[in-house]
Order: C-alpha cells, then sequence, then structure tokens
C-alpha cells in the first residue's frame, strides 16, 4: 500500500521512514495542488463537526496546514488548535504557510499513535485522511483518546471503496498495465484501510468511542486541483505519488508511456474550466 498512499490523503505512524524524507518532499512540492483537490471534503468535514468558537482541537494528520488554519478561524482567538504530523518537512512547511495570521494555532511533529501532546487534553479531533494508516488502529485510537477530555467528540475523513473512487483508480490502472503492482491487502494500513464501515465502527467501539455516525460523502476529484489541464494533472499524479518510483525504476520509457497513457485517459474527463474530474467517495465519521 505504500505505492498507492502518497495521493490519498494525510499520513501516520506506518510510514513514518517515508513522510521523514522522500515522500514528505513529494507531499511538500505538490502541497498547494493537494489542498486544493481536497479542499470540497475537508470543507464538508468541517460543516459537519460544527466547530464552535473557543474549542480546542488537535487536527490530526495536517499535511501542509490548510485544514488547520480552517479549524483555527472558526474556534477564533479564544480557541486553541494543534495541527499535529508526523513529518518534520510539511511541519515546518505548515508553520510558515500559517505566519502570525493564526495566533490560536500551533503545530507539533509527532507520530499520533504515541505522542504525548503539548496542552493535552483537547476537546475535540478532527482528521482529513489521517487516520487510515496507523499499523495498530486500536491502540492508535485508545491512545488518542488519552489525549481528549472525557466526552470529546472525534471528527474523521476516511476513503471509501476502492470501485468509488475513480480518481485513484484509474492512475493505478495505468500504472499496473506498465509494471506489476502487488494486490492490496484488505484492511491493511493505507488509503483504503476503514473502506468497510461495519470494520470502523468495531474499530472505534474496541478502542472506547461510542456513539459513532457515518454520512456518505460522493463528488468528484479535481486532479490537482481545479482548472488543471490533462498535461498538469498527469504530471501532479505521477510526481506525487509513491508508485511513480517504481514506474522510475523500470526505466524512463516505461515512464513515458505510463504518463501519455494517463493523460490521455485524463483528456476523456477534462473540463476547461473544472478541469479532470474523476468520482470519489467518502466516509463522514463522528464519534464520541
Amino acid at each position: 500500500m505504500r505505492r498507492e498512499a502518497a495521493m490519498a490523503g494525510d499520513k501516520t505512524s506506518v510510514f513514518a521512514d517515508d513522510w521523514s524524507g522522500e515522500m514528505g518532499q513529494r507531499w511538500l512540492r505538490n502541497v498547494d495542488h493537494f489542498e486544493a483537490m481536497l479542499e470540497p471534503i475537508g470543507t464538508a468535514l468541517l460543516d459537519r463537526a460544527a466547530i464552535a468558537p473557543g474549542e480546542r482541537i488537535v487536527d490530526l494528520g495536517c499535511g501542509g496546514g490548510a485544514t488547520s488554519r480552517a479549524i483555527a478561524a472558526r474556534v477564533g482567538a479564544q480557541g486553541a488548535v494543534l495541527g499535529l504530523d508526523i513529518s518534520p518537512d510539511l511541519i515546518v512547511a505548515a508553520r510558515a504557510r500559517a505566519g502570525a495570521d493564526f495566533p490560536a494555532l500551533r503545530f507539533f511533529c509527532g507520530d499520533a499513535a504515541s505522542a504525548i501532546l503539548p496542552a493535552a487534553p483537547y476537546d475535540r479531533l478532527v482528521s482529513r485522511f489521517g487516520s487510515m494508516f496507523f499499523a495498530d488502529p486500536v491502540a492508535a485510537f485508545r491512545h488518542l483518546r488519552t489525549q481528549l477530555v472525557p466526552g470529546a467528540r472525534f471528527d474523521l475523513a476516511v476513503w471509501g471503496p476502492p470501485r468509488d473512487n475513480v480518481w485513484m483508480m484509474a492512475v493505478m490502472g495505468v500504472i499496473r498495465a506498465h509494471i506489476e503492482v502487488p494486490p492490496a491487502t484488505p484492511r491493511a494500513p493505507g488509503p483504503f484501510a476503514f473502506e468497510d464501515i461495519d470494520y470502523l465502527r468495531g474499530l472505534l467501539a474496541d478502542a472506547g468511542f461510542v456513539r459513532v455516525d457515518i454520512d456518505d460523502w460522493r463528488g468528484d476529484q479535481a486532479i490537482g486541483g481545479p482548472g488543471r489541464t490533462p498535461a498538469e494533472a498527469a504530471d501532479f499524479a505521477l510526481g506525487s505519488m509513491s508508485a511513480a518510483r517504481v514506474l522510475s525504476e523500470a526505466g524512463a520509457d516505461v515512464m513515458a508511456a505510463a504518463r501519455a497513457d494517463l493523460e490521455r485517459v485524463y483528456a476523456e474527463h477534462h473540463d476547461p474550466e473544472a478541469g479532470v474530474r474523476l468520482g470519489a467517495r467518502a466516509w463522514l465519521v463522528t464519534a464520541a
């Protein structure tokens, strides 16, 4: 699943080595495109979370900090937001991008599965695609409970089934046409670890969470953000996914052929104003 994770959202412990080095740099190089692409789901997550002024919130897997900044704007100066990510490079960038405009916002580099967070406990935890990569999700969620006040609310966005996330499967289909990619292991750490909502409900229950409620979000992903051309979208996809490393190892000719095929696929889904748009499905999860 390392090969499929880099486009699928934010990051945590199982990819610590990747995100401390090359993969963190890949995300950072494409951070504006990632944030523009994921913004509609992030907004839906925060709207559903109904964040109130003055709340103290952890943003798990904050990446470049866009969600953290949006949360900080909602809690106001009387609240507090801690953006948490395992990538040192992304935390440095998130701090720089926030600047002095968000006095309630701080960033912390650590593994969410074990880190003791500064100024804990918090009132809430929010995560846009930052919770699917734990090696032991029950243990990680149990630990995160210790960093929250009793009765705290958990709001997560996680990817739904692969078959309903055409934006990802289109890329992987092209890659698999050119190189061998091992099949994904169901429920293994990775973008689709929580595609089975009954499995996810069980994990949260085992970790001590109750009142689990799940909404079904469906829409389109603008590959690389709105307005990208098929060529730009293909460059983004192959420049940001860890699978591109394997394509590179197969040689320049293989990479060029795969890129040309992907651009052709994207051209079939391109709108000059909206960009390249493909279907996506996510679960918006709330628990206490």
